[in-house]
């Protein structure tokens, strides 16, 4: 049986009249990249609030390493890292000295501090930089630093909060591959982004909240299995008029098509098969049609059918 990391059970947080989460369950397990997905407003800064002990909660139980967390539970904090989407470092101190300074919140011996300096910067490829100030960085570096500080004292679980916002691709990357090494090394890690392809990436099991409840939990597999979307197809077709558009939808497995500029769209609700027995309906009314591709579901229809809306326009609002 795995051992479990953190362990939420029933909590409710109000606020006023408002419920930021309400009777939520979640579970990380020991050795996990664990996604926590949700709509602005879900509940996900307040869930990591209440993990952490930084928030009063009305009911439930929140444990950590098998242990009620505490405002004063220093010595479970200190295996604890946290990287939070707003940047959180000295202007006035070099990147070195911010590692520094970070690290030696939790480590006092200075032969081991300064250990895990080195190797933090080199885990965040910020060798030629160690004398720059934050000013002088760009944003995925500062982003790498940001990372830096809060893994530094190599915690046994640290939580990322939108590591990757408004970083280029390559500081992305990095970033992405260091977040799978720390966890090859032991850390069990809580990861929330806006972007679906790293969650598929990188995620080991995924939560989605919405309104301050847990709707789903479960590897990508178990979650695209949840729901109606199965097989997605689109056809380049010059001109299709109603009543072949209301053949096409009583095909079998076809739930909803959209037709529009030439292009059409038809979800599949499982079944095998839907491209041949689509394209033989073309070949019997000799329509002509030219590009034609399949996508499987992905997190993002997960997401949309599940909680009615986009991750990746949230990101960008």
């Amino acid at each position: 049986m795995a051992e479990k990391v953190v362990e939420i059970e029933n909590l409710v947080k109000r606020y006023k009249e408002l419920v930021a989460l309400d009777h939520l369950n979640l579970t990380v397990e020991k050795g996990e990249i664990f996604g926590l997905l949700g709509p602005n407003g879900s509940g996900k800064t307040t869930a990591i609030s209440c993990i952490l002990a930084l928030l009063n909660f009305d009911k439930g139980s929140v444990k950590v390493f098998g242990e009620e967390i505490q405002p004063d539970s220093y010595r479970i904090k200190q295996q604890i890292g946290v990287v939070l989407q707003n940047v959180a470092v000295f202007e006035e101190l070099t990147v070195q000295e911010n590692i520094d300074y970070f690290c030696g919140l939790y480590i006092k011996d200075k032969a081991e501090r300064k250990k895990c300096v080195e190797e933090a910067i080199t885990f965040a490829g910020l060798e030629d930089f160690r004398k720059f100030l934050p000013k002088k960085l760009s944003g995925g570096l500062l982003r790498r630093l940001n990372i830096a500080c809060g893994i530094a004292h190599k915690p046994k679980l640290i939580i990322l909060d939108e590591p990757t916002v408004a970083v280029d691709p390559q500081s992305r990357n990095r970033i992405l591959e260091g977040i799978q090494k720390l966890n090859r090394e032991g850390a069990t890690i809580i990861y929330t982004s806006h972007y679906m392809e790293e969650v598929e990436q990188i995620c080991s099991r995924i939560a989605i909240l919405d309104k301050g409840r847990c709707v789903a939990s479960g590897t990508k597999e178990e979650l695209k299995a949840m729901i109606k979307t199965g097989e997605k197809i689109h056809m380049e077709v010059m001109e299709l008029t109603p009543e072949q558009l209301e053949e096409i939808q009583s095909l079998q497995h076809v739930y909803q098509l959209t037709y529009d500029k030439g292009m059409l769209e038809i979800r599949c609700s499982g079944g095998k098969h839907n491209l041949v027995r689509i394209l033989d309906y073309f070949q019997q009314k000799e329509i002509s049609f030219g590009r034609v591709y399949t996508e499987l579901p992905t997190l993002n229809d997960v997401f949309l059918e599940i909680t009615g809306k986009e991750l990746r326009d949230l990101a960008e609002g």
